[in-house]
């Protein structure tokens, strides 16, 4: 069964956006970045809402940009054709190859992990990563933790009163001193 993957850049008093709605502090070094593209290769289908959707908009036609290095060029090249779902009740339409859904995100989970298919199933965004997490259906959290203390905000984990149990399964310390923990839903 295809595992369900919540990943992103983690304040360490534990936020993805601080309270000013800024999250420019997660700007990742080129190690941290280099864990993405490791990251975004083992995916085979990327859920999102739709704030994370438009800011990922960029990278659907990032190869044009001229400015961009090797490992951005590499991420695009990843990023662009990977399947993507959006979960939406206000856009009308998506571009690329993502699609709309207005639905229940567990029905699409489960949809997901029944058919056939190579790679995790990654969730972005912390709002959709918490109803996952609600109802038990992350497989796997990743923190790249950034040495920062922003005061508040987006919360990275859901703030349910229910104890979830995990397993270690890797950790790694980068040049710009961000943490990487990798942890498993122990089941």
């Amino acid at each position: 069964m295809r595992s369900v993957t919540y990943s992103m850049g983690v304040s360490l008093d534990g936020y993805i956006v601080g309270p000013d709605g800024r999250f420019d502090w997660t700007a990742p070094s080129e190690d941290v970045f280099r864990l993405s593209i490791d990251e975004i290769r083992e995916v085979g289908v990327h859920l999102m809402g739709r704030r994370l959707y438009e800011t990922m908009l960029y990278w659907e036609t990032a190869d044009q940009d001229p400015s961009l290095d090797d490992s951005m060029l590499e991420w695009a090249a990843l990023w662009k054709p990977l399947p993507k779902v959006v979960f939406s009740t206000t856009l009308s339409a998506v571009q690329g190859h993502a699609r709309l859904v207005s639905g229940g995100l567990a029905e699409e989970i489960e949809r997901l992990r029944a058919e056939p298919g190579e790679g995790d199933i990654a969730i972005g965004g912390a709002t959709l990563a918490a109803e996952a997490a609600a109802s038990g259906l992350i497989d796997e959290y990743r923190a790249r933790v950034y040495p920062v203390l922003v005061g508040g905000g987006i919360p990275f984990f859901p703030q349910h009163e229910r104890r979830v149990d995990l397993e270690l399964v890797e950790t790694r310390t980068f040049s710009s001193k961000v943490v990487y923990l990798r942890y498993r839903v122990a089941r």
